[in-house]
Order: structure tokens, then sequence, then C-alpha cells
């Protein structure tokens, strides 16, 4: 049998983190062992067990999720934690995917979705909220090429503007047709940058240059 994945919630609203574990807990390949309501309290949970997967809110009384994620991370770097977001929280992103964070999740998402999100980061990938990969996470007009080349990164224009139309969602059909070149080109090019960056799909990718400030999220 194979073993469940283990989560931990934390989250201040008692009613949600009740209907989520309630919900999680009738997949027979999950189980939520801990739920707190804030992060100091999370964090002596740690003392005591390790989850596999945190479920975190940004926004808590005594320590919010922010802190509590750089925290956690710091004692267990291997930690995976997937942000709860709400509309408004994504000035915290930045500051959480440089902590280590690994996933976000909109709370208004469906429950497929959130399992997906567990699935995919425990198997040690990155997760976006398919709904903030089209509308949160968008680029400024210029990327910052300087930071990008303090990691032995150097994009070409052309991989600068299939990034740009990456970040905002756009297939690779779509992403052709606004740079007048074909799908195949278009897939060289997102290719070349999963290559560069050493990632493996659209969500690694943004998620590294998100955290090496090649790209910028606004809210």
């Amino acid at each position: 049998m194979t073993e469940k994945i283990k989560i931990a919630i934390v989250d201040d609203h008692e009613l949600f983190r009740e209907g989520l574990k309630f919900i999680l807990n009738h997949n027979s390949e999950l189980e939520v062992i801990s739920e707190t309501e804030n992060g100091t309290l999370f964090l002596k949970e740690l003392d005591i067990i390790l989850p596999d997967i945190v479920l975190m809110d940004i926004e808590m009384p005594e320590m919010n999720g922010i802190e509590a994620s750089a925290l956690a991370i710091a004692r267990f770097p291997y930690l995976k934690i997937i942000v709860l977001s709400s509309y408004g929280d994504e000035v915290y992103y930045s500051d959480m995917i440089k902590s280590g964070v690994l996933g976000f999740v909109l709370k208004k998402s469906g429950i497929n979705e959130l399992e997906e999100a567990i699935k995919t980061v425990n198997s040690g990938r990155n997760f976006f909220s398919h709904e903030l990969l089209q509308k949160v996470v968008f680029m400024d007009s210029n990327l910052n090429n300087e930071s990008a080349n303090e990691f032995g990164i150097k994009l070409s224009k052309r991989e600068n503007e299939v990034l740009i139309l990456i970040s905002k969602g756009y297939s690779n059909i779509e992403i052709g047709e606004r740079l007048f070149i074909s799908p195949s080109t278009v897939n060289n090019h997102r290719s070349n940058l999963l290559s560069k960056t050493n990632t493996k799909n659209t969500a690694s990718l943004l998620m590294f240059a998100i955290k090496h400030n090649i790209l910028k999220i606004y809210d």
C-alpha cells in the first residue's frame, strides 16, 4: 500500500481548516496530520511532527505565513510549502518564493486543483494555480538581465519576449501569432529558457525567474 502524503494546514480560520481537513482526508492518498492557526504554533508543531506538505496561509496573527515559511525552511530545507492565497496577496509572492516556497494555490480554487498542487509539489516540482499563471504573474517592460547574468544566464531579446508572454499564460500558438514566428520556433525558445534556467516546466521556470528577479510580480 502506498504511503499517504502527510499534510499540515496553517490558517487562522477554524472553519476553513476543518472544511479543508474533511475534504482532503476523503482522498485515500492524503492525510492531514496537523492544523494550526498561526506561524508560531506551526513552528512548535515541527518539533513534534514533520509533514510532507504544508498548506500555508499568508495573513495570520502572531506570525504570518511569510515569516513562518522562511523560518521553517531554514530549519528544514526540504520542507515543501504551498501557499494558500487570496487576491491581494501577490505583493508577498516574491519574498515567499525566495524563502523556498514551491507552490501557490488560490483559496477559491477547486479541490481538484489543490490535490493536483499537492501531488505536483510532493513530487519535487513547482505549482502555480492555473488562474494565477494567467492573471497574476506579469512582466516589467524590461527584463532584469543584470540579475540574470549574476547566475550565468544570458537571455536573447527573443527569449525575453517569449518569457514575457509565457508569464502571461499564452500558449505556443498564441505566442507565435503575437511575435510572428512559428509555434515550433516558440517551442525552441521555450526549451532554451528551460535549459538555461535548469528548470523542467513552465511553473518552475517562472518560479526561478521571480526568485532571481528576472520577472516581477504585480497585483
